[in-house]
């Protein structure tokens, strides 16, 4: 059996320089992304090569197979070279999908999984945005080329014996014993051990802190678990529903002390201003508006992605799983949020994004939220003015946005989201070199698009709705490489900038230290309009006494109450901070304060069972 055990040995030499490629890559994603990424330890690597050993054995199972499989036919020449071949391609195109979150990391703080990968809901931007990534980033795809030359000149040839082995009936069955055993151990690496259920995209947070779980696991990890799944929410039996009723309510009944006042609304939401960027220069105007406006300082995005934001911000659904509600089993699903509830009190409602019509399915997300009416790159009228990879720019879209809604009956509801400040960061011409270009990449179309912002509202001070409107100026998510720690800890991720702004009230005016998240605009402009209205929202008005923030990352649940934080895995606590005194999150004090976590994770079970059975049973209206 000479031949057999050189063949044996050669897989496992193969399989060896597929293991240090992976640490490689896990090498290079540390290095792109150091900054988020403190105080590691051994455990963070030793958790990293459990899942790295899980996608290689299932990866390479078939592998295994044309390597051990009993018979003199694997020792041919043509089959090695085909089969040295397969193996190089195939573990190499799942290698170099690691490559992607070395900088997309930094959108989105998680690891990519399969729907990110096939960028569902930008089907017609990604052809654009791919090509400008490459360019980009071109050192990315060199690295690759050379970590493929490096991985191919390793692999090792098979040195069969010069000598013809006759198999025999024991030789076969020796073979073939071998082959199963090597399969049953390549099944039970898959499976990450003897534990009871398969490994999890969530049990990387048992290796390390809290925000260590991206480094321990692999891209091709995260692909793998969720290739073909919708990421269906499961429903879950923390309390009866008597006890969940006492813990948590989605059920809300705004009931205001004052009469309708028919205020117009205009909800701008600025892409990806980060709070991060505010009173360093690029943002001036901005700065300026929230001096006049009533300002939610501790205001939080309640997802990473821009997909995310516009549910959370427009009907008060939080996204809880690793799929946007939008994309999702889910995303028709009956839903009552501000266009139907306006809709409802005598309100014109319509959504404006300048990027292509169908980007993010926002349209889609339109026409189930129920707004009437829908303008996107195709609907602009205007100078030309497309960026090139996106849409229009924000300038031209945002007094196309004016000029459009000054044609509205009043009282309307109009939103709109701005694209500009996107990567790859584009700005007009004719602006190149008059804006600061800041210390990040995306600084200068930050402040290119605060410009475009002065603009509009310059414009629409001149309109004789102006007076009669509150406008609500939020980010969809924060901003990409932050200069500040603060802002990348877990908790930093999420800080935006959230206020309210009604030239006619002086009285709202002033800052707001309590918790403030995009799924509380909802309820709020719902009270500030004197709209008495039962409905149901995962946020809560800015009147309220509730100070909680809810965001999910990483298959993790993250929630803030008052001055705390809590991790939690959807089984236990697995961090609790206290944000205020440790805004770095230095100090893990989850067991010194055990009552505090249980309070924490009391709640977040309760908000989590509510959203899952709802959402399941298609039961988010009253």
């Amino acid at each position: 059996m000479s031949n057999y055990i050189e063949s044996l040995k050669l897989f496992f030499k193969r399989i060896f320089w597929v293991i240090v490629s992976y640490q490689l890559c896990r090498l290079l994603f540390l290095y792109f992304n150091f900054k988020t990424f403190n105080n590691l330890s051994f455990d963070v690597f030793q958790g990293g090569l459990r899942f790295d050993l899980s996608v290689i054995a299932y990866i390479n199972i078939v592998f295994a197979i044309l390597h051990l499989a009993p018979g003199n036919f694997k020792y041919q020449p043509r089959y090695q070279k085909v089969l040295k071949s397969a193996f190089f391609f195939v573990n190499m195109l799942v290698i170099i999908t690691n490559f992607v979150d070395f900088k997309y990391y930094d959108f989105t703080g998680r690891r990519s999984s399969y729907s990110m990968i096939t960028a569902e809901g930008m089907e017609n931007e990604i052809g654009g945005l791919i090509l400008s990534f490459l360019l980009e980033f071109w050192y990315l795809p060199l690295i690759a080329v050379i970590l493929g030359l490096v991985f191919w000149k390793a692999l090792p040839n098979l040195k069969p014996s010069s000598e013809s082995e006759k198999i025999t009936l024991i030789t076969g069955l020796k073979q073939a014993g071998l082959c199963l055993l090597i399969l049953s151990v390549l099944v039970l690496f898959g499976r990450g051990g003897f534990q009871k259920k398969p490994l999890r995209v969530v049990d990387a947070a048992n290796y390390g802190a809290i925000n260590h779980s991206a480094l321990v696991l692999n891209t091709p990890f995260c692909i793998l678990k969720t290739i073909g799944k919708d990421e269906a929410l499961k429903k879950l039996e923390y309390y009866s529903s008597e006890e969940l009723d006492s813990i948590y309510s989605p059920i809300q009944h705004i009931a205001p002390k004052h009469k309708p006042n028919n205020k117009n609304i205009v909800i701008i939401i600025l892409e990806s201003f980060g709070r991060e960027n505010l009173n360093i220069g690029q943002t001036p105007f901005l700065d300026s508006l929230i001096t006049t406006s009533y300002y939610f300082k501790n205001g939080f995005a309640n997802g990473r992605l821009s997909i995310d934001a516009v549910p959370s911000t427009l009907s008060s659904i939080p996204s809880l799983s690793n799929q946007s509600i939008i994309t999702s089993s889910y995303s028709l699903n009956n839903i009552y949020g501000l266009p139907k509830i306006l809709k409802d009190n005598g309100y014109n409602t319509s959504f404006f994004h300048g990027a292509f019509n169908g980007s993010q399915n926002f349209d889609q997300y339109c026409n189930v939220a129920g707004f009437d009416q829908y303008f996107g790159k195709d609907e602009y009228e205007g100078p030309e003015s497309f960026d090139g990879k996106w849409g229009v720019f924000d300038e031209e879209f945002l007094q196309f946005f004016n000029k459009k809604i000054s044609t509205f009956k009043q009282p309307f509801f109009s939103t709109v989201f701005t694209i500009s400040s996107h990567n790859p960061y584009t700005i007009p011409e004719k602006y190149k070199g008059k804006f600061p270009k800041g210390t990040t990449d995306i600084q200068e179309s930050i402040a290119y698009s605060d410009y475009a912002l002065r603009q509009f509202f310059n414009a629409a001070q001149q309109e004789e709705w102006y007076n009669n409107t509150l406008f609500v100026v939020t980010a969809d998510h924060t901003s990409v490489n932050p200069t500040s720690d603060v802002f990348r800890t877990i908790v930093g991720k999420f800080r935006i900038p959230i206020l309210f702004f009604d030239p006619s009230n002086s009285d709202l005016k002033g800052e707001s230290l309590k918790n403030f998240q995009q799924l509380d605009i909802m309820p709020s402009v719902i009270e500030y309009l004197g709209i008495n209205a039962k409905v149901i929202s995962y946020g809560k008005s800015y009147t309220s006494e509730g100070d909680y923030v809810v965001f999910y990352l990483d298959n993790i649940y993250h929630i803030i109450i008052g001055d705390y934080y809590l991790a939690f895995s959807g089984t236990k606590s697995l961090a609790l901070y206290n944000i205020k005194e440790d805004e770095l999150m230095k100090h893990n004090i989850i067991k010194e304060y055990p009552n505090k976590a249980i309070q924490l994770e009391t709640f977040i079970k309760g908000y989590i069972q509510s959203f899952n059975k709802r959402m399941i049973d298609n039961n988010l209206t009253l």
